[in-house]
């Protein structure tokens, strides 16, 4: 377990300054109950409590706070940054510690990477779907949304991408054409 560190004093005033749960979460740009998660997770300590009862940090909480904030925006999870502390203060040697730390870092960034390429084939694909769409703005033969699946306008390219293609069948046909020679029971009784 970590040691509770002790209260900064303002160099002014020799007294220690401590911040409570609202003066982070105002800091931070977080909630008092993220605060408050944050601490039950073992990621954030105060230092003391007040006479009334209320937690105090240290002025360190809120960048702690950011770190929080910081690893989430990287894809960490809470549980794992609670892994993350609880390995490093548990390692008996720093070089230990810091391989457990690069280790799952290589992990994140391989993730990332990998996300990475799928939201660029996203763009991609989004890219294609609206250029295809865009000859739809200027529709020689307007009609309704069944005329579409058909549309003989030139798009600029042969067949529709896969993200208008997908739109433009019709569930009865998407069905017909995954088991073909079988009847749906509901199509009989109707």
């Amino acid at each position: 377990m970590d040691s509770i560190p002790s209260p900064i004093l303002a160099p002014e005033s020799g007294r220690s300054t401590l911040l409570r749960v609202g003066d982070i979460a105002r800091a931070s740009g977080k909630t008092v109950r993220a605060i408050h998660l944050y601490e039950e997770l073992g990621l954030l300590r105060p230092v003391t409590r007040s006479s009334g009862g209320f937690r105090l940090y240290d002025s360190s909480a809120v960048e702690r706070v950011r770190w929080i904030d910081s690893l989430h925006a990287l894809g960490f999870s809470l549980q794992e940054m609670r892994q993350v502390r609880q390995n490093w203060w548990n390692a008996k040697q720093g070089p230990a510690a810091m391989t457990s730390l690069r280790e799952l870092f290589v992990r994140k960034l391989e993730q990332t990477r990998e996300a990475v390429l799928r939201h660029q084939q996203l763009e991609r694909e989004l890219q294609e779907g609206l250029a295809y769409l865009e000859a739809c703005e200027s529709c020689a033969v307007p009609g309704p949304v069944h005329a579409c699946v058909n549309c003989r306008q030139d798009h600029g390219v042969a067949d529709a991408p896969p993200l208008v293609a997908g739109i433009g069948t019709s569930p009865e046909s998407a069905r017909r054409a995954a088991r073909p020679g079988f009847v749906r029971i509901d199509e009989l009784e109707s």
